[in-house]
C-alpha cells in the first residue's frame, strides 16, 4: 500500500504541475488578448504630419497624406494578424491550418502598406494567397476525408479522430518548430 500512495501522491503532484503550468500559460494569453484594444489605438499616439521625426527613426508617408493615416491602416491590419497568430498557436483542432490562409493575406496587406509605388492596398492580393491556398486547402480536404472515411469504417467518434490527429509538442518552441 505504501508504494501505491507515494505513486499516487506522485501522480497527483504532477497533475498538479500541469494544472499550474496551464492556467499561467492562459493567463498569459488571455492578457495578451486583452491589451488588444490599447494595442489598436496606439496610432493616436501618431503626428498628423507627413514625416513623423523620433530619436529612434524618420519616416516619410509617401503614399499617404500623413503618418496618421498609415499608421491607423496599419493597425487595422496589424491587430487581426496578431489576434490570428493568437488564435493559430493555441488552437487544438485539427483545422488549424486553415488559419494560414488569413494569417498570409493578413501579413501580405501589412507588408504592402510600406510599399512606396502602392495604388490600393486590398488589391491583387488573391494572386499571392494562391500558392498558400494551394497547399492547405488539399491538405485540409485530405485530412477531412480521413476522418470521415475512419469515421464509416470503424466505430470511432469524431472527438476521438480530432484527439488522434492533434499535434502535441512540448512547449511553445517545440510547435514553432513544427511549422518551419
Amino acid at each position: 500500500m505504501d508504494k501505491q500512495q507515494q505513486k499516487s501522491r506522485k501522480k497527483t503532484s504532477l497533475s498538479h504541475r500541469a494544472d499550474k503550468k496551464a492556467l499561467i500559460l492562459g493567463s498569459i494569453v488571455a492578457t495578451f488578448i486583452a491589451v488588444t484594444p490599447y494595442l489598436f489605438y496606439l496610432y493616436e499616439g501618431v503626428p498628423y504630419e507627413k514625416v513623423w521625426d523620433t530619436f529612434l527613426f524618420t519616416y516619410e508617408s509617401k503614399f499617404y497624406p500623413n503618418v496618421y493615416i498609415l499608421a491607423w491602416t496599419l493597425t487595422g491590419k496589424l491587430i487581426p494578424l496578431y489576434l490570428l497568430f493568437i488564435w493559430f498557436f493555441t488552437c487544438k483542432h485539427w483545422w488549424y491550418h486553415t488559419l494560414l490562409v488569413p494569417i498570409a493575406m493578413y501579413a501580405y496587406q501589412a507588408f504592402s502598406i510600406f510599399k512606396t509605388d502602392l495604388t490600393a492596398i486590398d488589391s491583387n492580393q488573391l494572386i499571392y494567397l494562391i500558392p498558400v491556398m494551394a497547399v492547405i486547402i488539399p491538405s485540409i480536404y485530405l485530412i477531412r476525408a480521413r476522418i470521415f472515411n475512419r469515421i464509416y469504417e470503424e466505430s470511432t467518434t469524431l472527438e476521438e479522430m480530432e484527439e488522434e490527429l492533434k499535434i502535441k509538442p512540448k512547449n511553445f518552441w517545440d510547435k514553432l518548430k513544427d511549422y518551419f
